[in-house]
């Protein structure tokens, strides 16, 4: 058994099929097939459950990608901390994000790209729960997420903006310019709300339950640009943070009187021992001003 194995072996449990994982390893498909049929001969056991639509783990397979996953981690750790000693960092950083925290990060990565240009880096957005879960299994090495502070336990976590949230409408949404508004007295207006296990649709319905307040959610979206063209076509209003907001200038925009919904962006990772690639970009990685208005 060997890194490269194991290296496919991920690759066609994380992209859920063969091709796939091909296709993410530039290399064909029948090299990935052989190399898990080498793999399960030799531990005779299978990996894989194959069907017409879809491939899944099996029991010894969930058991499996794991361990391969930490065995390749701890390779690229070895060949980082000998470029270090040589005084190089090199070496891959997985980052999780949530929607709307890449304010936060695009300074962090040029920074990064111009002191370290070995250093890759890639981004994977998820709702807070996967993220969560995957800085717990160590398939991400950090993340930019808003969580609560039950969801940061046995977690590491430095806060980098936290600001209020708005009510977005259309600039024909039948409010009197900016006038403040109160979640009461919006909740029978159509709601464009993103999906559950979002960190903003998260902090929306906190707010509602503890303002004791139900609304109409009319849409779900996961993504910011589709929430904004529903509110522009006046199908709906929005909450969202104040600057993801001002991301939308012809859009109307309206304070909470009270019980404003609110969040905390934060950058996330598992104590001990890091990279020398995931500390470099941590160390770029700053506190930003924020958003009080738009």
């Amino acid at each position: 058994m060997d890194l490269r194995q194991m290296e496919v072996i991920v690759a066609v449990a994380e992209e859920g099929g063969f091709t796939a994982a091909a296709r993410r390893l530039h290399v064909v498909q029948s090299a990935v097939s052989g190399t898990v049929r080498a793999l399960e001969k030799e531990l005779g056991s299978a990996l894989f459950e194959r069907t017409t639509h879809r491939v899944a783990l099996t029991p010894a397979g969930e058991a499996f990608v794991p361990a391969a996953r930490a065995a390749l981690r701890a390779a690229e750790e070895a060949r980082a901390v000998v470029d270090a000693v040589r005084g190089e960092v090199r070496g891959r950083v997985t980052v999780a994000i949530m929607q709307g925290v890449w304010a936060d990060l695009h300074h962090a990565l040029a920074r990064l790209r111009a002191e370290h240009p070995g250093v890759s880096v890639r981004l994977q957005q998820a709702p807070v729960a996967d993220v969560r879960q995957a800085l717990r299994e160590g398939t991400v090495d950090l993340a930019v997420v808003a969580l609560d502070r039950q969801q940061q336990r046995g977690l590491v976590t430095r806060l980098l903006s936290r600001e209020e949230m708005l009510l977005v409408s259309s600039p024909s949404g039948g409010f009197a310019g900016d006038e403040p508004v109160t979640l009461d007295g919006i909740s029978g207006m159509p709601f464009v709300d993103f999906l559950p296990g979002w960190a903003i649709r998260y902090s929306v319905d906190r707010a509602f339950r503890a303002a004791g307040v139900e609304r109409s959610t009319v849409f779900e979206v996961n993504d910011i640009v589709a929430a904004s063209e529903l509110v522009r076509h006046d199908l709906g209003v929005c909450i969202m943070p104040a600057s993801i907001a001002a991301r939308f200038p012809d859009l109307a925009v309206h304070r909470f009187v009270q019980h404003a919904p609110a969040w905390k962006v934060m950058v996330v990772h598992r104590g001990g021992e890091m990279s020398p690639a995931v500390e470099a970009l941590l160390r770029h990685i700053t506190p930003r001003t924020a958003a009080a208005t738009v």
